[in-house]
């Protein structure tokens, strides 16, 4: 166990060191600290932003796929 990790304990709604986290059903992390476990809202929005414009962007190439394979001009 690293004593640098920090989760964010959602049901007490506190950032906790490594060594207190509770059931891991309950705990988000690991973050490198305090802070960054407190803003772990910020950090999971950000996330899947990141992964909603991936698949945005996978969608659409798979689109442009199959309108190649099934456009007769091609």
């Amino acid at each position: 166990m690293n004593a640098s990790e920090w989760y964010w304990d959602l049901r007490h709604g506190r950032a906790v060191p490594a060594e207190e986290r509770g059931p891991g059903e309950h705990m988000l992390g690991p973050y490198p600290t305090r802070v960054a476990a407190e803003n772990w809202k910020q950090t999971v929005d950000e996330r899947n932003e990141s992964w909603d414009e991936d698949d945005a962007e996978w969608n659409a190439w798979d689109t442009d796929r199959d309108d190649a394979r099934t456009d007769p001009a091609q």
